[in-house]
């Protein structure tokens, strides 16, 4: 549908709302677009934009400094975008900072108070009931904050090495992913006025790392993207077995999201997998490809000039190659014809593997 470009810098991250879709990048600002059109952005000043989530009125950035930034839409202006916070708080740090309690050891003769991240944080997530938000980090944890209060609830040791992607889905379940090769399941119970999140179980387990994380509208299917180019995605209504493995990429999957019965998967090969779940079954219907660089992120909208009986979406993806592009695409899409062998086609493969399961290194190389 068309081409946002802006010379200042990689796009990191997206979100979309409405007709509104914001852009992150390694520059200082964030970007607003409306009808591919440029929006009044505004300013971080605080580096690379990782992560961005919206909730209402209220936008939350993740950054390459481990902090979260709260912005408030002006509801005279909706051109005007406001800093109302930082995550974690001035007053958490004055009023914590003092009891050594609070502090843990991050790296080796390094001390820090247990509720603000260490590095980079990677990804953030907002609960079902838009209560709860989610921030993993670099730091190998995960943190979770109370949105009406700003305040840290839970510090989660969840892996071995970065947390690289964290989605929350229905009914408490929340799943991360890591550098160390795992995928992990999480479940939230509510103690008091505060949260506890308990391990579950370990959905995959594998020495390329978990790059991308993303759970379908109905919270019944769980996607993973890797290192490897492979997606695999578990089935919930089986008791999270392993349902399958999705092949279409050569290079690592970057980003994942999904809309409708689509799963959209980008990667550092510059393309776009459009993937359709059938059944137990995935289709790819097409191939995306425009991007001169890896694929960074993807947001997805509902596109509302649809028909009623045809589902569209749109989607939005940021590449390295500073430049964002819209496409538009049907649920009752074909799949696309591929030329040449069919070892070159995006092909879905059913797996009677087991949850927690390690590929052996042959699989991950094909």
């Amino acid at each position: 549908m068309g081409s946002l470009v802006r010379e200042e810098g990689h796009i990191y991250s997206l979100a979309a709302s409405g007709d509104l879709l914001y852009t992150g990048s390694d520059c200082k600002n964030i970007r607003v677009w409306k009808n591919q059109k440029e929006f009044p952005g505004f300013k971080s000043n605080s580096g690379l934009v990782k992560a961005i989530v919206i909730s209402g009125a209220t936008i939350f950035t993740g950054h390459q400094d481990g902090k979260i930034r709260v912005w408030k839409v002006s509801s005279k202006d909706p051109s005007i975008h406001k800093r109302v916070g930082t995550l974690p708080t001035m007053r958490d740090y004055f009023n914590n900072s003092m009891k050594t309690s609070n502090y843990i050891e991050v790296k080796r003769h390094k001390n820090a108070v247990w509720y603000k991240h260490c590095d980079a944080i990677s990804c953030l997530s907002l609960s079902e009931d838009k209560t709860f938000l989610y921030s993993s980090s670099w730091d190998k944890t995960f943190k979770v904050w109370r949105i009406s209060n700003s305040r840290c609830l839970e510090s989660v040791i969840s892996h071995d090495d970065a947390v690289n992607s964290i989605v929350a889905g229905n009914d408490g379940l929340v799943f991360t992913g890591s550098a160390d090769g795992t995928v992990k399941v999480w479940r939230r119970e509510l103690q008091g006025t505060g949260t506890k999140h308990f391990f579950s179980q370990t959905l995959l387990k594998q020495e390329c790392a978990v790059t991308a994380v993303a759970v379908n509208p109905n919270a019944t299917v769980v996607y993973c993207g890797s290192s490897d180019g492979l997606v695999n995605f578990w089935e919930r209504e089986k008791h999270m077995s392993h349902g399958g493995v999705l092949r279409g990429h050569k290079l690592a999957i970057l980003c994942l999201v999904t809309a409708g019965s689509l799963l959209f998967s980008g990667s550092a090969d510059m393309g776009i997998c459009v993937w359709r779940r059938m059944g137990n079954d995935h289709i790819c219907l097409s191939l995306l490809a425009g991007h001169k660089g890896p694929v960074k992120c993807l947001a997805a909208e509902t596109d509302h000039e649809s028909a009623p009986n045809e589902r569209r979406w749109i989607l939005y993806s940021g590449s390295l190659d500073k430049s964002v592009k819209m496409w538009r695409v049907s649920e009752n899409a074909p799949p696309m014809a591929w030329r040449g062998c069919a070892s070159s086609a995006p092909t879905s493969m059913p797996s009677s593997l087991p949850a927690a399961t390690s590929f052996p290194a042959q699989t991950r190389n094909n």
